[in-house]
């Protein structure tokens, strides 16, 4: 199983969506996430699309309006969303429970190579089905505090404060008559 370029961004943009919403950030435009993780519109919105077909995003239209996630962080299992962008984790088909075809090895049931390639996507299927989005936005967030860096999403935070009314320095300003 290799992990497509949609694959990889559907889970980046899942993981900014917990992020913002940790923050109080339910709503995300589309631009925030194209700009966060410089990538076309046009992709990213093919992604977006299919992330909601599968109920892992929904949208809210209007001006006020954005992306969020559909089912709280800790209902949305990294091994689900891969199957939905990228398909079976099975290295090969013969292993897979949700595409299964027949291989051309003459004894399946003997093939050394098919025990193989199953124990790896057991093992596959096991970290990424008990990984939920929660578990990576929790340590993502403490990394990044951890390391001082800074968190996508909080910068608004700071451009929606209002603007001081006046532009000298207070101590420059005339004082006012009490009336």
């Amino acid at each position: 199983m290799k992990l497509s370029k949609r694959g990889e961004y559907a889970l980046r943009a899942l993981i900014d969506f917990g992020i913002a919403q940790e923050l109080g950030r339910p709503l995300l435009k589309i631009g925030e996430l194209v700009a966060k993780e410089k990538l076309p519109v046009k992709f990213l919105e093919q992604i977006l699309t299919q992330l909601r077909g599968g109920g892992y995003i929904d949208t809210k239209r209007g001006k006020a309006g954005g992306y969020f996630l559909a089912k709280p962080a800790r209902e949305i299992s990294l091994g689900q969303v891969i199957r939905l962008i990228d398909g079976p984790l099975a290295p090969i088909s013969c292993v897979s429970v949700t595409a299964y075809e027949r291989c051309t090895c003459p004894d399946e049931d003997h093939c050394g190579l098919r025990m193989l390639m199953l124990d790896v996507r057991n093992a596959l299927a096991r970290i990424l089905d008990r990984s939920v989005l929660a578990d990576v936005v929790s340590i993502t967030l403490r990394k990044m505090k951890r390391d001082g860096v800074a968190i996508p999403f909080m910068v608004e935070r700071l451009l929606e404060a209002p603007a001081p009314r006046h532009s000298r320095a207070p101590s420059q300003r005339k004082a006012r008559p009490a009336r």
